[in-house]
């Protein structure tokens, strides 16, 4: 009887042991709620620089902004050739037991601006040759409101790995521009 209670009290104890190793461990990594990332879709694909802070609030919540500058000269990437600059808030709900990390629903605000290019066409009239099709050139300002899905995967040294994708509608109308899109894989570092 006395080796089942000694077995019984071993047991015990390194079933303690292990769950205030791994406490101690969920601590000193919630302690890192803050991260810094960059869109390499945008880079490689589309020449835009597309930054985001990420601040967790706890295991399951975060809020973050994003800002795009679109630094392509041209404009004539043909998935979002009229977005020049654009800055987007969020806040994100993780639905998995890892802190901040895992799939994640997403609600964002998008302030962006940019220029539509329009053609004007007029009857070409034989005294005055220069009149005919003229190109115009407008620029805008518009608020969107939106959602994304994403997964974000995070080392346990701090590398963060996520991948997103979202759709918004334009509110104001400013634009002819009317559901704008986010996402992309995005790499960055938690501290």
């Amino acid at each position: 009887m006395k080796n089942l209670h000694l077995l019984l009290v071993l047991i015990l104890t390194s079933f303690y042991g292990f769950t205030q190793e791994k406490q101690e461990e969920s601590i000193a990594f919630s302690n890192k709620q803050h991260e810094l990332k960059i869109n390499m879709t945008n880079l490689i694909f589309l020449e835009f620089a597309d930054l985001t802070y990420e601040r967790a609030l706890n295991e399951e919540s975060a809020i973050g902004v994003g800002v795009l500058f679109n630094f392509d000269s041209n404009n004539d990437n043909d998935l979002d050739e009229y977005r020049k600059f654009s800055i987007t808030p969020y806040y994100r709900h993780y639905f998995s037991k890892q802190y901040a990390e895992g799939f994640f629903v997403e609600g964002f605000t998008m302030l962006h601006t940019g220029e539509e290019n329009s053609n004007i066409f007029i009857l070409y009239d034989d005294s005055n040759p220069s009149l005919g099709g003229q190109f115009n050139e407008e620029t805008y300002t518009d608020l969107a409101i939106g959602l994304s899905l994403g997964f974000k995967a995070v080392s346990t040294r701090g590398f963060v790995a996520e991948i997103y994708l979202g759709l918004g509608r334009d509110l104001l109308g400013n634009s002819d521009i009317e559901v704008v899109g986010r996402g992309g894989i995005s790499l960055g570092y938690r501290f």
